[in-house]
């Protein structure tokens, strides 16, 4: 059934005209009901309408209320997404950093092993020049004393008559007072 079959208003209550039988209703008290029941049906419609208003301002509501929660769900998986791909670029930054400081440890790393090549190739050959300069020094030595010890062996000539007098030889030491007297890195050197 549907309303628009028995709908009334209260104006067909307050209209409606019934017939008068013999033993009819008291006319005073079917007017009396007829305008409570107007009344009643008119309060009626009017709480309808403020019902159906109230709903449809409700209905507005949970529509806003569902439009606001689609819109905090839609930024909620936003802002998921968002946190997720920042920790995805950040640990990508991270891992890029990580990368560069290891390939700049290793450009360290590797300047460090030439400079260490280069300064050890520096000192062998400080080490090649020093035992050459001592192997010359020693062999420079080696034949002054030698020169020496043939000056020490030789006896020289007495000197001749200076001015008419006839002077002594002059003492030359002996070969282990040359050693004795010599500079000590001369010794150092010889005896190497």
């Amino acid at each position: 059934m549907t309303d628009d079959v028995f709908r009334l208003t209260p104006l067909d209550l307050r209209k409606q005209e019934f017939r008068k039988t013999m033993r009819g209703f008291d006319p005073a008290e079917v007017d009396d009901f007829r305008v409570r029941a107007a009344d009643e049906l008119e309060r009626v419609i009017r709480e309808r309408m403020a019902l159906e208003e109230a709903l449809a301002r409700a209905e507005e509501q949970l529509g806003a209320f569902r439009d606001r929660e689609k819109a905090m769900n839609a930024a909620l998986v936003s802002a998921q997404q968002l946190r997720a791909e920042t920790r995805e670029q950040a640990e990508r930054e991270a891992q890029m950093i990580v990368r560069e400081a290891e390939a700049e440890g290793e450009r360290h790393l590797d300047r460090a092993r030439r400079e260490i090549e280069r300064l050890e190739a520096m000192a062998q050959n400080l080490a090649r020049q020093h035992h050459a300069y001592l192997a010359a020094l020693r062999s420079l030595v080696e034949r002054q004393k030698a020169e020496l010890d043939a000056m020490a062996d030789a006896q020289p000539a007495p000197f001749g008559k200076v001015a008419g007098a006839i002077q002594p030889a002059a003492e030359v030491p002996e070969p282990r007072e040359v050693r004795k007297s010599s500079p000590k890195w001369i010794k150092n050197i010889v005896e190497e």
